[in-house]
């Protein structure tokens, strides 16, 4: 999405692939799960939207084998670059502008993308019009109004700090035209779009190294933009990054909303 100037986190930027690496510690496993349980397997055809990192194209690439298709698509792929071959195409594609895959698929996923879009309901239709009838979308995106904190247990300083740039960063967001309570709307407008067996579950953990590695990764990226709207200081954007390193903070994330239905 590092195109597009409304995109808060480019993913041009070194810190995107820290990033990625840590969404894919924290998510993926919950990803894989109902993936596994949607029917990836051999001879899939899938549609992996946003993919950003590769791990999730390449482990659908890989249940796929050689009589499926993978098709990874982002605004900009270069983090998603390595996943290509055997069964996964990788592909510059912007899911709002650009036409729709020339191809219907067994299964369409997006995860931590549509919430960024200020144009999420038609990416959301082409999505639905890519599956095949009884193909099976599964849509996962943050909620972080359900749970705002970066540290529910506010018990000193170190933790206040961390919940106001939070609390800084979900501005930053929201000024860029992201939907902080959309997660929640999933399975109502899965249903009002008309699929069918209409299901949803959330994640997140409430500590892990990882949450650490992925917080200090977005301070770092945001840090102008932060200061300069005066939500920190230099001293506390440091402060915030040593008691990361550390290992001090039991720090969490937006709940993952996972929600996931067919088309009749």
């Amino acid at each position: 999405m590092s195109d597009d100037p409304e995109y808060l986190l480019d993913n041009r930027r070194a810190e995107a692939g820290v990033r990625f690496q840590a969404i894919s510690e924290l998510f993926d496993p919950w990803t894989f799960r109902h993936l596994d349980e949607l029917g990836a397997g051999p001879g899939l055809r899938c549609w992996e939207v946003g993919a950003g990192g590769p791990s999730v194209p390449r482990w659908l690439g890989d249940r796929a084998g050689e009589r499926g298709r993978v098709l990874a698509t982002d605004i900009d792929v270069s983090w998603t670059r390595p996943a290509a071959g055997g069964a996964v195409e990788v592909r510059r594609h912007d899911i709002v502008r650009d036409a729709p895959p020339a191809e219907t698929f067994d299964l369409v996923h997006a995860r931590l993308v549509l919430v960024h879009l200020a144009d999420r309901g038609r990416a959301l239709r082409t999505m639905i019009d890519a599956l095949r009838p009884g193909g099976a979308l599964l849509i996962e995106d943050a909620d972080p109004a359900l749970q705002p904190l970066a540290c529910p247990d506010e018990h000193g300083p170190a933790e206040r700090l961390a919940n106001r740039l939070r609390h800084g960063f979900r501005a930053l967001l929201a000024g860029r035209g992201a939907d902080l309570a959309y997660g929640r709307t999933l399975p109502r407008l899965l249903r009002e779009a008309g699929l069918d067996e209409v299901r949803a579950d959330a994640y997140f953990p409430i500590t892990s190294p990882a949450c650490r590695v992925l917080e200090a990764a977005t301070v770092r990226q945001l840090r102008e933009q932060l200061i300069a709207a005066g939500h920190a200081t230099p001293d506390e954007i440091d402060q915030h990054l040593a008691a990361l390193s550390d290992g001090r903070l039991d720090v969490t994330t937006a709940p993952l909303i996972s929600t996931w239905a067919r088309k009749p």
